[in-house]
């Protein structure tokens, strides 16, 4: 056990020296992803051998060069769950479990419609369909997004899960009419990084997709267009939710009162204490 933990002590210097915000657990997590073990039960293991020490010297050098942990390992943490990630995917953040535990404390209809915009992974439509099913409620849960690649990550997630994955563009008019005042919760994780926003982790930059990432000058371009459909989808006292950059929560404040079809609209702050995202419910009104 010497060696593996000479090995992590030296593969934390290295990530520390290269910037990463976690370099420990970023250390000890590559080492238990190469092992197949937790990181919990790494010291219990017997004494590695050198193929495994010639591979982690490879996977912290890739790390060090700002290759996400996520691809590296495979899979991302988020709620209750451990998806499947990977290049040409948004990687799930801990700040979009904020929305997850607003929308898992409301009260739905025991037969309800569920719908997941921008679903990227499939992590707010998985984690809601779990939910619901636990529950022993019965829920169609919809989950959208534009991205090919995204969208074989959301299958292999969701595989053996009851959630409907649909390929659209949500900025695109009259999108799925069928879905007009049939929906009881739209959640939304869409692209909000303004375009000229500040500077980006290089995990972010160089490996999340742009489409994914960037919202338009303000950040705005795709929360807009959700806020149209969710005025059309949501049945009156529907719920609603949209995560919105830092920056932008008095704007999206102001964009969901604008449509005059919302009431008891709420901002709202991630794990970490910033304005994340913004809540709403359909009043009575019509389009």
């Amino acid at each position: 056990m010497t060696g593996l933990r000479r090995a992590i002590d030296s593969a934390a210097a290295q990530l520390a020296e290269a910037g990463i915000d976690s370099p420990r657990y970023d250390a000890e997590a590559l080492a238990a992803h190469l092992v197949g073990t937790e990181r919990g039960r790494l010291t219990l293991l017997e004494p590695p051998d050198d193929e495994f020490f010639g591979r982690y010297r490879d996977i912290v050098t890739a790390r060090s060069q700002r290759v996400p942990l996520q691809h590296l390992t495979g899979t991302a943490a988020f709620g209750p769950l451990l998806l499947h990630v990977g290049p040409g995917v948004f990687i799930p953040r801990p700040e979009t479990e904020a929305v997850l535990a607003w929308a898992t404390a409301q009260q739905l209809a025991a037969r309800s419609v569920i719908v997941d915009l921008c679903t990227g992974s499939g992590a707010l439509a998985l984690a809601l369909a779990q939910h619901r099913a636990k529950l022993g409620l019965e829920t169609r849960v919809i989950g959208v997004d534009d991205s090919d690649a995204a969208l074989q990550y959301a299958r292999r997630n969701t595989e053996g899960i009851a959630v409907e994955l649909i390929r659209a563009d949500v900025t695109t008019p009259g999108m799925l009419p069928e879905l007009d005042g049939r929906v009881d919760l739209l959640v939304a994780n869409p692209p909000y990084v303004p375009d000229d926003g500040v500077a980006l982790e290089p995990e972010v930059a160089q490996h999340d997709p742009p489409h994914a990432v960037f919202g338009g000058v303000d950040g705005m371009a795709v929360i807009a267009a959700v806020v149209r459909l969710a005025g059309r989808w949501l049945r009156p006292g529907g719920l609603f939710a949209v995560e919105h950059d830092d920056t932008t929560s008095s704007q999206t404040v102001a964009l969901v009162k604008s449509t005059g079809l919302f009431v008891d609209i709420e901002a709202h702050e991630d794990l970490a204490g910033r304005p994340r995202f913004v809540t709403a419910r359909r009043g009575e009104q019509r389009l």
